[in-house]
């Protein structure tokens, strides 16, 4: 059975953006779409209170709010608005009930990726990511893609972030977060194979420190923090050597800054299509740890943002 591009679907514009956005991304990766609204049951107390419209109550969408119309509704008008603007691409929808976060992170598994909105801050700029969101993202064993709504329709000749206006709008560069110390092929591999479908370039982004011992000595000992810098450098270039070979239509710009990532990812996001940082996956129930780079980068960059697990 074929795996498809699934969203979490709740008739809020951040949901409809991370729809359109995710049937661009199915439309580009050859799978079906798959629009999933989470109806979520109200608590017993609140669904046994005569007085209260109890039916507002026990659907909610994957945020949490109540909807303004029927979840069958919400997702068949979502369907349709897709099938005209993407013809040919095949599109499904699903109405289980449960808690949003856990239906969606079960969706997650059979799914090549998921995609979730996140809430726009305005002209802070960056994510409003709820706890369902981080839930997911936590728990999910597949990658999760969050997508902002747009707070502006960009001019039609420019590129999309979150592909909205045109599904023939060109890409911009997708950028990825790498940690050297510990390079892992899903996470490389998926950077690489988004850059390939959408004919853009790829620009890694790779921040280092100096040892603990070093600080000191950076500031006393002439070119040692440039030494550290060409040796991080070459560092970075040895681990992407293979990965340029398997993808050698895909133009790779390497960037080894001193400093931590999260900011120089966040920066990089302004003109990006896609930011790509990983997550090391944890078998625990309890809690949302996604580490503090992919926690910083969900919550203030300007571009989607795809959280790949590893082991």
């Amino acid at each position: 059975m074929p795996r498809t591009v699934t969203v979490g679907l709740d008739g809020s514009p951040e949901s409809r953006a991370a729809a359109e956005w995710a049937a661009r991304e199915a439309g580009l990766l050859g799978l079906p779409l798959k629009l999933v609204h989470v109806r979520e049951p109200a608590p017993e107390p609140v669904a046994q209170v005569p007085l209260l419209d109890a039916g507002a109550f026990r659907h909610r969408g994957a945020t949490g709010a109540p909807p303004a119309r029927g979840p069958e509704r919400v997702a068949r008008e979502a369907a349709e608005g897709i099938r005209l603007r993407h013809p040919g691409l095949d599109v499904t929808t699903e109405q289980p009930a449960g808690r949003p976060s856990e239906v969606l992170a079960r969706a997650a598994g059979d799914a090549e990726l998921l995609v979730l909105g996140s809430r726009g801050l305005g002209g802070l700029g960056g994510f409003l990511v709820g706890s369902v969101g981080l839930s997911v993202v936590a728990h999910a064993e597949r990658p999760v893609v969050l997508v902002r709504a747009a707070e502006q329709a960009p001019d039609e000749h420019e590129a999309d972030p979150a592909g909205v206006p045109s599904a023939g709008t060109p890409f911009r560069p997708v950028v990825l977060g790498l940690d050297i110390e510990d390079p892992h092929e899903e996470l490389i591999g998926f950077a690489f194979a988004a850059a390939r479908r959408r004919g853009t370039s790829l620009r890694v982004v790779h921040g280092w420190n100096p040892p603990a011992s070093s600080v000191h000595a950076l500031s006393t000992v002439p070119g040692l923090c440039q030494s550290l810098a060409l040796r991080e450098s070459a560092r970075l270039t040895e681990v992407l050597r293979p990965w340029r070979r398997k993808f050698a239509d895909v133009e790779a710009a390497e960037e080894s800054s001193y400093g931590t990532v999260a900011g120089h990812l966040v920066d990089a996001s302004r003109e990006a299509s896609l930011v790509v940082v990983g997550r090391r996956i944890r078998r625990s129930p309890l809690g949302a740890h996604i580490g503090p780079v992919a926690h910083a980068v969900l919550h203030h960059a300007a571009a989607p943002v795809a959280v790949v697990p590893h082991a």
